[in-house]
């Protein structure tokens, strides 16, 4: 008999079979945390977090105004480049008017942090993640050791303050992140260069002038190190970010950066998150590797880890693009492509943090508040399969199991359909969580007869009775008469006792 290749992968295949729960860590109470790394490694994971399943997050700040790139402000001081030349056209060469003159343009004036707030709740998200402080060395927050700060210069606003107020008004748990690690220092190197070409050919850029050193830095390389007297700088940024506004996640864009300073920041917002509740460690960090909450830049697992993770990505562009750069709509996610990825990463025991990208003025451009409104519609329906629930003893079945390679960057190309299945479990429940809505019968080779019974089989949100039998090849179920909801439907399967 010839056995269908999504039969082998359910059954054999060791990366779609795992056990149903995560390893137990057990709560640390005693003693306190210290810099070091094996008491560091005893961290652990919340339960807030394992059951909250989808963030979202505002990666915003001063290079959202000219909606060139991600990599604006390092890529202006580049002779001839996109960035370049959209600077020169509306602020002037970069030996006069730098990336300064940039975060001072900033000004959030559409920014509505508590309107913004409400249409994340309704699309779902159980945490918000604020950026703090990117590459660009400038701090989103009120910040008493470094003057580039949005309190004092472009928007004269606590960003990362307003964000935490609509976000605990919302009943939301608060995150920020940090991007500010050897880049904090080095990421500004070509300022410090002159163009090769043209009329200011050798003129040194702002980057040269002492005068703006405490933004641009003063590297030597754009490898460079940075010095024991910014890392000082660096590590009293940080606490007085985790002192002042207590967020219960941190996200790192790499490893934990800074070596001992890493560490000791580590260390000290781990214990005050147990001051802050009643001795109960609520902290959860985001890393690039596994020292803590291992987090995937715009990609995926290709299996169920044993442990919580997360996928970090993005709706377009990290910053927001304006509708004249070419990948402005290339990059864009649907709804669609959205609660795939969503159910793909819960079967595997991991969370999405999704960024929406905003203007400068901090408003969202269409595709965003599409997408809110297509997740505000799914969520209420499907939810149920989503939040709190735990990985099923294998993750999923179908023709698109597994991606290219487990690291960052390694977002499905190819679309979900109908045939992929991804499963979660909660109580009593099973739930098949179909990337589409059926037009042909479906069949769950999970649920041969020959390995389990199935009690009984309905379709969330809908009254309709779900027609289906069980056999030896899977459970096959008839498509319904009418689907509740658009983009991914939901069964909920009881086993026999």
């Amino acid at each position: 008999m010839k056995i269908p290749i999504t039969l082998f992968a359910v059954t054999l295949l060791p990366w779609a079979i795992n056990a149903a729960e995560p390893a137990k860590i057990p709560a640390r109470s005693t003693p306190l945390f210290t810099p070091e790394l094996a008491s560091l490694r005893e961290a652990g994971c919340p339960e807030w977090f394992r059951d909250a399943k989808f963030g979202i997050w505002s990666h915003w700040g001063p290079s959202s105004a000219p909606g060139i790139g991600n990599e604006y402000p390092k890529d202006m001081y580049k002779q001839g480049s996109p960035s370049y030349r959209w600077h020169l056209e509306h602020f002037g060469h970069p030996s006069e008017a730098g990336y300064q003159e940039v975060i001072k343009s900033w000004k959030a004036e559409k920014f509505d942090p508590d309107a913004l707030m409400a249409k994340f709740q309704a699309a779902g998200a159980k945490y918000f993640v604020a950026l703090a402080t990117h590459h660009d060395n400038f701090d989103s927050f009120d910040s008493s050791h470094h003057e580039w700060n949005s309190v004092k210069v472009g928007p004269h606003k606590d960003i990362v303050g307003l964000w935490r107020d609509a976000t605990l008004k919302a009943g939301l748990r608060f995150g920020v992140s940090s991007h500010a690690d050897d880049r904090g220092w080095n990421y500004f190197y070509h300022s410090r260069g002159s163009d090769a070409t043209g009329p200011k050919a050798g003129v040194p850029y702002d980057g040269t002038n002492p005068a703006n050193a405490s933004l641009y830095n003063a590297p030597k390389s754009e490898k460079e190190k940075p010095p024991a007297a910014w890392l000082d700088a660096w590590l009293a940024r940080h606490l007085e970010l985790v002192d002042k506004y207590k967020p219960d996640l941190l996200y790192f864009d790499g490893d934990l950066p800074h070596g001992e300073y890493g560490r000791k920041l580590a260390a000290h917002y781990l214990n005050a998150s147990r001051t802050w509740h009643d001795g109960k460690l609520e902290a959860v960090i985001n890393l690039k590797s596994d020292l803590f909450v291992r987090d995937y830049e715009r990609g995926v697992s290709p299996f169920m880890r044993d442990v919580p993770w997360q996928d970090d990505t993005s709706l377009g562009g990290w910053f927001f693009l304006n509708d004249k750069i070419a990948d402005y709509h290339s990059l864009s996610k649907d709804a669609a492509t959205v609660i795939h990825t969503l159910a793909d990463v819960v079967s595997k025991n991991g969370n999405l943090l999704l960024n929406f990208p905003q203007r400068g003025d901090g408003s969202l451009y269409p595709e965003c508040e599409t997408v809110l409104d297509e997740l505000g519609k799914w969520m209420p329906v499907n939810g149920e399969a989503i939040f709190g629930t735990r990985p099923w003893i294998t993750f999923g079945e179908g023709p698109n199991l597994i991606p290219p390679k487990a690291t960052n960057l390694n977002e499905w190309k190819k679309p979900l359909t109908a045939e992929d299945i991804r499963y979660t479990t909660k109580g009593n429940a099973i739930y098949a969580i179909v990337c589409g809505t059926p037009a042909t019968d479906l069949r769950l080779l999970a649920f041969s007869r020959f390995n389990r019974r199935v009690a009984s089989v309905k379709l969330l949100g809908s009254t309709e009775k779900v027609k289906y039998r069980q056999a030896w090849e899977g459970l096959i179920i008839v498509p319904a008469a009418q689907y509740p909801t658009a983009h991914a439907v939901v069964y909920k399967l009881e086993l026999s006792r």
